[in-house]
């Protein structure tokens, strides 16, 4: 890994936002895998942050976000579900709706509650990551909007 007092914020911005990614993968990974969240976090540093695999060059990402992401993403899940529930509708909570979009909604639900980002910063990075798995945009615009909804209900100072 770089050492911090050399890295661009350009280049800080890339790792951010690879830890999201890798923390939405790694809850994905948790709930089809029922692997806990120390050893899930120990196999995406060892092996995703920086490695290469198979000729491929993983992006390095911002350890401690990624820790922080998953770690409260899991401790604080009922509060974000239930966070989430209120901006679906009533027929579809979280349990019924993709688990990849589960995960990024869980994800980004722990960073609203407990970052300093601001909450457009939040659903513009987590909106990139949903384009990433869905290229078509229908499930882009969902998401849109339920990340608006979220972010409105945990940090309403920042609408």
């Amino acid at each position: 890994m770089v050492a911090s007092s050399k890295i661009s914020g350009n280049q800080s911005r890339k790792m951010k936002s690879m830890s999201r990614l890798y923390a939405v993968q790694a809850l994905f990974q948790m709930e089809h895998s029922s692997v806990s969240v120390d050893r899930v976090c120990e196999e995406f540093l060892e092996f995703r942050f920086g490695d290469n695999d198979q000729d491929l060059r993983f992006i390095d990402g911002n350890q401690k976000l990624f820790k922080n992401l998953v770690s409260n993403a899991v401790k604080f899940q009922a509060a974000i579900d239930q966070m989430t529930d209120k901006a679906l509708v009533d027929k579809w909570p979280i349990d019924r709706i993709d688990p990849t979009l589960r995960a990024l909604f869980r994800v980004a639900g722990a960073e609203m509650k407990g970052s300093d980002t601001p909450s457009k910063v939040i659903i513009s990075e987590y909106l990139t990551i949903s384009e990433a798995f869905y290229p078509d945009g229908k499930e882009t615009k969902f998401v849109n909007a339920v990340l608006d909804f979220m972010a409105k209900d945990a940090n309403p100072a920042d609408f």
